[in-house]
């Protein structure tokens, strides 16, 4: 979370980007094996979660 905290608001986008992305090739790329590594997917996501939690953080604070 501090590394995220470290990044500004353009590299915050671009790594939710990033993120996002990975998840869709997981998610896609194993749809038919019916194999899934479920926590790689609770990581990413959760990664996501907490770049848009600091985003959110500082758009309010800014406000």
């Amino acid at each position: 979370m501090s590394e995220l905290q470290q990044k500004n608001d353009g590299d915050l986008l671009k790594f939710i980007e990033e993120k996002r992305e990975e998840l869709r090739k997981i998610r896609f790329g194993t749809a038919g094996s019916g194999m899934r590594n479920s926590h790689a997917i609770r990581d990413i996501r959760r990664e996501v979660a907490q770049a848009l939690t600091e985003l959110t953080k500082r758009t309010k604070v800014g406000a």
